[in-house]
């Protein structure tokens, strides 16, 4: 199998279940939403938090083995935020629309898929570091960059620490430092209810492209380019600085090339930071996926040289 075909191998199958739940939502129409709000929630509340901690707290996590990978992730998401401020000042946009989804990338609805494709079931738990890594940047930095200038919202933090997917995070943290056992029955249980997780959220992000505009298409275009060259610039820098594996130097690339993350829409509506820019971000990005994804994919797959 040559390099086209190995690319098109990986990316094929994960466009089709985002296309399959696209479809199924413009056949369906207005009955989607209340029918998948459960499911989302069920994904994001359970399925979601056990993928992370099942692949964290696995016994062959190894933090030291994947230091470097988690280290490449947090310095991809401030590259990008970097190399893309002068970007938004140039072109007049606030920072405060467009920085936070040049440093959230899809990771989890998109990379996990992708990565495990790519370099096999072995990969999750490296996969889920890059995811977890990212989402910690920007539920750090980003959110209080969106906060930046208006009145702060008390407790939200603790919001955050308290949603299921931070503390799935976090215990899988401790579990793996401190090496707790999981019992295996149990152990099992979670991993299998977690890896559902990866299917429906690829499902879930097409029924939610029905839901997003093409307004503002001229920073929606920007920042679908943006994003991605701005990650892969990052990593080909660390490229040169890292001790990285083959595999974990295809995972970074494949990582860097990522649109940005659906959910960053969903915090901009929170925060009513100009949700109608974002939601063209992240629309024309995934869209845009299809050209930047296979480009990471060749920069990164072992099969080429080094």
């Amino acid at each position: 199998m040559n390099l086209i075909e190995r690319i098109c191998s990986i990316i094929l199958p994960v466009f089709s279940i985002i296309g399959i739940g696209y479809a199924y939502a413009r056949w369906r129409g207005e009955v989607v939403r209340s029918d998948m709000a459960s499911v989302n929630r069920v994904s994001m509340e359970v399925l979601a938090p056990l993928m992370v901690f099942s692949a964290l707290a696995a016994k062959d996590f190894d933090f030291v083995h994947n230091g470097w990978l988690i280290l490449a992730s947090v310095l991809i998401s401030l590259g990008s935020a970097l190399l893309s401020w002068p970007v938004a000042r140039f072109l007049g946009y606030d920072k405060r629309t467009f920085l936070p989804p040049m440093m959230y990338n899809n990771g989890g609805n998109m990379g996990v898929p992708l990565m495990l494709l790519a370099f096999g079931p072995q990969s999750l738990s490296a996969a889920v570091a890059l995811f977890t890594a990212a989402t910690l940047v920007y539920f750090s930095l980003g959110v209080r960059m969106m906060q930046a200038g208006r009145d702060q919202r008390p407790g939200s933090l603790l919001r955050l620490l308290k949603s299921p997917i931070m503390v799935a995070m976090i215990a899988g943290v401790l579990f793996a430092l401190l090496h707790i056992p999981v019992p295996a029955p149990l152990f099992s249980a979670m991993k299998l209810l977690g890896e559902a997780s990866i299917p429906i959220m690829l499902f879930a992000l097409g029924v939610r492209m029905m839901d997003i505009s093409f307004k503002s298409w001229h920073i929606g275009l920007v920042g679908a380019v943006v994003c991605p060259l701005s990650g892969l610039v990052s990593a080909l820098v660390l490229d040169q600085v890292l001790p990285l594996t083959p595999e974990q130097r295809g995972l970074m690339y494949l990582f860097a090339a990522l649109p940005p993350a659906v959910l960053c829409f969903m915090v901009a509506e929170q925060y009513r930071q100009e949700p109608d820019k974002v939601a063209s971000i992240v629309l024309l990005g995934n869209l845009a996926a299809i050209v930047f994804v296979p480009i990471g994919l060749w920069l990164g797959l072992p099969s080429r040289p080094h």
